[in-house]
């Protein structure tokens, strides 16, 4: 790796914050001994292959078990079987091994353990409708979410309202083994009640909660599911839950880790890291533009810190979609950050999705170098009218610029390095 090539150095930093949360290199010091009893192995993300391997790989007794990834995101496996689904999109797949994982942790007794491997992407990814819940229905309540720019917490909630596995469901059904979920966090403050809807730990928010969440993005429900939501009968399961008092959660790896592990790498190549924060959220435009004008104080004041350094962050924003280009919210981030830094020198950005896949395109993210707007306008393309048009793909794609990693088999969400050169 050659730091001082803008680009290089950019895919080494991203690729040292990749490697620090790999669960097949975190998950084996949380594993507990072998139960007395048998060992079922469940769960569901884009993670949960790989960590479902990670656990054969350094498993001492016999196991068995069922877990859900997105489509091109699997492992292989002797013993737990993986099944691919549809993500963000719930689809039959997703549905389909929801009902064989209740099915799977039946009649289980309290010697028994379920081992429950939990990371993003599992709230579409394990889908099974409340009773009186259409999945159709759930569908599209899903794709109004994503297109209303809600943040990952509001749609989470309305998402584990409305299921009949989470919000702490699945424990109960798991009741009296013994449950331990190890998480692969990809939300902002790592609540483990928040990733994946927390399909076996309850969070304490209501039905009451989810309806005030649908109705400030105006999303229409039917009559059903607001019966759904408003019967304490059909609540989720509350925290102080007796049934669950012997389960424990365990998050093995998360967006902070990612930003130490690009810091270190900063810092040994000689460059001052500074990061902002592991949980940003917010519109990705709006967010670039934070981003721009603290490179922008860097290059020209020298503050907060001086050149050269680099500027980190995490979290996951949102998009609004409005227009109908291509394009996730990493390619929205840089397009964005190009038009407010308006080519500033010395100024290099990456931003990708830590799951390999941005938003619902074929590319991690993007990089975005001084001359990424004047080689755009060469080729006759328009970078705001793009940005109207959420077409941040298309420009990077046609630059060349795209980062193209596929499935990483984990996902802490956002990773963004600001590269400011003294030069």
């Amino acid at each position: 790796m050659d730091a001082s090539d803008p680009r290089q150095f950019l895919t080494h930093l991203f690729q040292q914050a990749l490697a620090a949360v790999d669960p097949g290199q975190l998950l084996a010091r949380h594993l507990p001994p072998p139960p007395t009893g048998r060992t079922v192995v469940i769960g569901a993300g884009k993670a949960a292959a790989r960590m479902a391997e990670a656990v054969e790989q350094h498993w001492q007794g016999p196991l068995s078990g069922l877990v859900v990834t997105r489509y091109g995101h699997g492992a292989p496996t002797r013993h737990i079987e993986v099944v691919e689904a549809g993500h963000p999109v719930p689809d039959e797949a997703g549905m389909r091994a929801a009902t064989r994982m209740l099915e799977l942790v039946r009649d289980l007794n309290e010697d028994d353990l379920v081992l429950c491997l939990v990371s993003g992407g599992g709230s579409a990814l394990l889908s099974l409708p409340a009773p009186g819940i259409t999945a159709e229905e759930k569908r599209e309540i899903t794709r109004q979410l994503l297109r209303s720019g809600a943040p990952i917490g509001e749609m989470n909630c309305v998402r584990r309202h409305l299921s009949a596995v989470k919000g702490g469901r699945l424990a109960l059904a798991c009741h009296p083994a013994r449950v331990l979920t190890l998480v692969v966090s990809d939300v902002p403050g790592d609540d483990p009640a928040v990733v994946a809807s927390g399909p076996t730990v309850p969070d304490g928010s209501s039905g009451a909660d989810a309806l005030a969440i649908l109705g400030r993005y105006n999303i229409a429900v039917s009559a059903a599911a607001r019966a759904v939501l408003a019967d304490p009968a059909l609540a989720a399961p509350r925290p102080d839950d007796p049934r669950l008092a012997r389960n424990e959660t365990i998050v093995i790896a998360t967006a902070q880790a990612a930003l130490d592990a690009a810091a270190a790498a900063a810092r040994a190549a000689g460059y001052t890291p500074l990061v902002l924060s592991n949980s940003i959220e917010g519109e990705a435009r709006d967010v670039a533009i934070v981003h721009a004008a603290i490179a922008r104080q860097v290059r020209e004041h020298g503050q907060p810190l001086p050149a050269p350094c680099v500027i980190l962050s995490g979290g996951e924003t949102s998009v609004t979609v409005r227009g109908q280009g291509r394009g996730g919210r990493n390619a929205e981030f840089l397009l964005a950050l190009g038009i407010a830094l308006r080519g500033l020198a010395g100024v290099h950005a990456i931003a990708c999705d830590t799951d390999g896949i941005d938003g619902t395109e074929d590319n991690a993210g993007a990089i975005l170098s001084p001359d990424t707007l004047a080689r755009a306008t060469a080729q006759g393309l328009k970078a705001a009218a793009m940005l109207a048009d959420n077409d941040g793909y298309s420009l990077f794609a046609a630059l060349g610029d795209l980062v193209v990693t596929g499935p990483t088999r984990t996902n802490v969400n956002d990773f963004r390095a600001i590269v400011i050169t003294d030069a």
